[in-house]
């Protein structure tokens, strides 16, 4: 079974932007709690348990119970706004779950046992195609993760999510398409400052040795903005 958090509220009685406003000047974060086909339950959050959970991976995908006066509300994480100049949580939005809800929740994909691929011990790079994957669940068979196995994947290969196993009653919410979630990249090769002073001095050795035995040796050309030294006349 999933784990459940329990997060405590208290109820906020009047709805509305002002009532908001005066919520968060309290030192509280306004949310509200939607859905099951009851009505909408205005509540307040202590921010610090809020920015607790918020720091927790997975937060959209764990589900709550956000207890008012000893009721327990079971619901899933929907929406957060933040503030765009302090990033402090200004609003949260519940989704309140029965035992017959259907969820449509992105899921992160996490991978594993990358040192058992062949590819990338030969330098090949993990192309990441989908960090998360829509999924279809009920909150019972609700996954943290979708856990992605990199054992013997070499350099070309791909992972789509026909390759993936999901817990049972979990579906994509993409359907008639094996899409990709990640392949294992080619190395790009970049060469450093280093690499290409040896290769210009390799170059230049090579061309001293292939010179033939008394050929003077060759002056370097005058640097742009410099006047070439004047050749020396002849004796008369």
């Amino acid at each position: 079974m999933t784990d459940v958090t329990t997060i405590a509220a208290a109820v906020r009685e009047r709805a509305g932007k002002g009532a908001a406003r005066q919520t968060r000047r309290s030192g509280l974060v306004p949310g509200v709690i939607y859905g099951g086909n009851q009505p909408p339950v205005l509540i307040s959050l202590d921010p610090a348990l809020l920015g607790r959970e918020l720091s927790r991976p997975g937060f959209y995908t764990r589900m709550v119970d956000v207890e008012i006066d000893g009721t327990k509300h079971r619901a899933l994480p929907r929406d957060v706004q933040f503030d765009p100049v302090s990033d402090r949580p200004v609003h949260i939005d519940f989704l309140r779950l029965t035992k017959d809800s259907r969820l449509r929740v992105s899921v992160p994909v996490a991978f594993v046992n990358d040192s058992d691929s062949p590819g990338i011990k030969r330098g090949g790079v993990l192309n990441v195609v989908r960090h998360e994957v829509e999924v279809i669940c009920t909150p019972e068979t609700l996954p943290q993760r979708l856990v992605i196995d990199l054992t013997g994947l070499d350099i070309g290969d791909s992972v789509h999510i026909s390759q993936v196993t999901l817990p049972q009653g979990v579906t994509p919410a993409i359907r008639g398409r094996d899409f990709t979630v990640a392949t294992v990249a080619a190395p790009t090769v970049y060469r450093t400052e280093e690499e290409i002073a040896a290769a210009a001095a390799a170059a230049a050795a090579a061309a001293a040795e292939a010179a033939p035995e008394g050929a003077p040796e060759a002056k370097p050309e005058a640097a742009a903005g410099e006047k070439a030294e004047p050749a020396e006349k002849e004796k008369k």
